[in-house]
Order: structure tokens, then sequence, then C-alpha cells
């Protein structure tokens, strides 16, 4: 018997994900088939999966993905990429090797474009679809919905704005139809080699949007804040929570010969930050919780001046401009009693002061 006879088919799993309503699924050795649905992992109930199990079903994976080769996979341990079942849902597949082992986080992506409203992402958050020129980036950790934002802000360019929208990810998750606009989607590896060489492409290119998966380097940044000083707007994303730690990330990421000059070029180009968490809520799912960044002129000069420090406090005081700060965000959700206080803590940038502010209010903490 080769332990393989037992095991679900990924088309089971697959499947099993969709009708579940999972986020993910999480195929790795020692575990049974896990699946993440409203910000937590529960494992399927069939037996745990050996090294051989693994192997079978990551290559049907990338059977399924057009028959891709395994080789990246192998030679270097990481592969991302991205396949279709009609009639079911696109998929965004991280392959990997672990302890000597074959295994797999897959996204699981809608067919259909999301639905902002339904999401609960926040008008002031759209309205940086509005923007026709200059950077607008979108932060967080791994997982936070941050493509999900960007296909909203992308979707809503495509249905209002008569334009040529290239985005250069890394897969491709949502796939936009023309609708107002063009739509030139390419993916690393199959379409362009890298974040730099497609985005230097993309100015030979006639955009007037430019989606950038992720500024993942020095190269990729400097590249990106070209592109928005030639007078496009450029969407893309860090890493990073909070406005401050993403300016400071962006400069700190040039030789300090360099980043005087990134100042001024950044103060001059940046229109906003959106900074997201997902949050886990009352009700047992998980819901977004924004910082809003507008650059306005205050903005502008305590970028130059090297005073990102003082960015928190303009945005606490222009929450009429639209801003607001992540632990306002989160404040707000306990008072509608969409999250618990001990979240609102638990995801504050400074739990001490969100601490004295709920208790403050006379929330339960």
């Amino acid at each position: 018997m080769d332990g393989t006879k037992d095991i679900m088919t990924i088309n089971d799993i697959l499947y099993k994900a969709v009708k579940q309503q999972a986020s993910d699924i999480i195929i790795i050795a020692g575990l049974p088939v896990s699946y993440k649905t409203g910000g937590r992992i529960y494992h399927d109930n069939s037996d745990k999966l050996l090294p051989s199990h693994t192997q079978v079903l990551l290559e049907e994976i990338y059977c399924l993905a057009n028959g891709r080769s395994m080789e990246t996979l192998l030679k270097h341990g990481d592969d991302d990429f991205s396949f279709s079942l009609p009639q079911l849902s696109r998929f965004r597949v991280n392959a990997l090797k672990q302890r000597g082992s074959l295994g797999s986080v897959i996204r699981v992506v809608s067919f259909d474009l999301p639905d902002y409203h339904e999401l609960h992402i926040p008008e002031a958050v759209m309205k940086f679809a509005l923007y026709t020129k200059g950077m607008v980036l979108v932060t967080g950790p791994a997982g936070c919905g941050k493509s999900t934002t960007l296909a909203c802000l992308i979707d809503s360019i495509n249905h209002q704005r008569n334009a040529h929208i290239i985005t250069i990810e890394d897969p491709i998750e949502y796939l936009h139809r023309h609708a107002q606009s063009v739509v030139t989607q390419r993916e690393l590896s199959s379409d362009t080699d890298s974040y730099e060489k497609a985005l230097r492409a993309a100015l030979r290119q006639a955009p007037d949007v430019i989606l950038l998966g992720e500024m993942r380097d020095y190269e990729t940044i400097k590249a990106a804040i070209t592109a928005a000083e030639t007078g496009h707007l450029l969407i893309s994303t860090l890493h990073t929570i909070g406005t401050v730690n993403t300016i400071d990330r962006i400069i700190d990421s040039f030789p300090p010969t360099q980043q005087q000059q990134i100042r001024v070029q950044l103060g001059m180009v940046l229109q906003g930050v959106i900074s997201q968490q997902l949050v886990p809520t009352i009700a047992g799912g998980v819901m977004p919780a924004f910082e809003i960044m507008i650059a306005n002129n205050a903005i502008r000069n305590l970028i130059r001046e090297t005073k990102a420090h003082q960015i928190e406090s303009v945005i606490y005081s222009a929450a009429g401009e639209g801003m607001i700060t992540m632990d306002t965000y989160l404040f707000n959700m306990v008072k509608s009693a969409q999250i618990a206080a001990a979240e609102a803590i638990h995801y504050s940038s400074n739990n001490e002061q969100m601490q004295k502010r709920l208790a403050g209010a006379g929330l339960n903490i």
C-alpha cells in the first residue's frame, strides 16, 4: 500500500474549502488538511498527511495550474502562482518545502470582484480611487486583506474612468474585466521577470494607473517613486502597520546619502496611506480596521523635515478631512459592539493608552 489511497484529491479539498467559505487551505505533513475560516484554523477529520500525501497533492495542484513545472519549488523551496477551476473559484498558491517534505498554503479567491460595502471598507478608503496621480499605499501584515482592498480600488477606477490600468502582481489574484478602462494584468515569472523590470516597462505602455503588487526592495521602491513622479497614479503595498512605520520603511531602504532627497520626493508624490488589520469580531468572524492618512500640506512638510513621528497627531486632529488613526478606528469598533475591548487593546499601537481610553468611556475591558 502506498499510503495515498485514502487521501482526498486536491479537487475534493478545493471544493470543500469553497463550500465552507474558507479563506485559506493549509497542506502540511504531520497534520490533516486544514482550513482557515473567520481567522481561525480548523483541521479536517481525515488522517494526518504523510510526506507522500503532500507530494501527491502538490503534483495535482501543479497539474491544475496548466501543468506548471515544479522546478522552481524543487530548486528554490518556494513557488507562487495562481489557477482557476471553472464554476468554482480562483486559487492563489504558495508551494513550499518544510522539514524535507512539500507543502502548500492556498488562498481561495472568488471569481467575483469583492463588494467593498460587504467587506466594511469605508468610503474614505474608496475615495483614493478618484486620484489621478501620485502614490497611494495599502499597508498591513500578510493576510490582512490588502489584495482585496486593492481589487476594490482598481474595480472602482475601472468602472468610473476611461484609463489604461496596468497591474503587476505575484501572482494575479482577482481578474478584472475591461469596463470603462482597459486593464492589462501581468504576473511575475509567467509574464515578466521582476517587479522592477515590469514597472520600468509599464512607463512605456501608456499607463494612467499602475498597480504594483508589492514594493519589496530598494530598486522597486525607487522605480515606484519615479513612476509616481511622472504623473501616473501608482498604487502599491508594504508589509508595515501604520503611516509612520510605512514612511520610515521607505526612507530607510535608501542609502543615507539619498535619504533627504527621497524625503523631498516622497513628500511631493505621496497621496495617502491606508493601513489595515483584520480583527476578530464578537460575532465570530473578522473585520478590517483601518488607519487612513491623506497627505495634506502639514504631513508633506513633516515628511520633508524628518518629523514623520509627528504625523499620527496630525491624523488624529484631521478627522474632518477623512483621516483616522488605527486606535481611534478600533475604539469606534468597540463602541459599536463590533469587537471586544480586549481585541482593541491587542491590535492597538499603544496598548496602555487604549486601555485608559476604553476605561474612560466606560467600556468593559
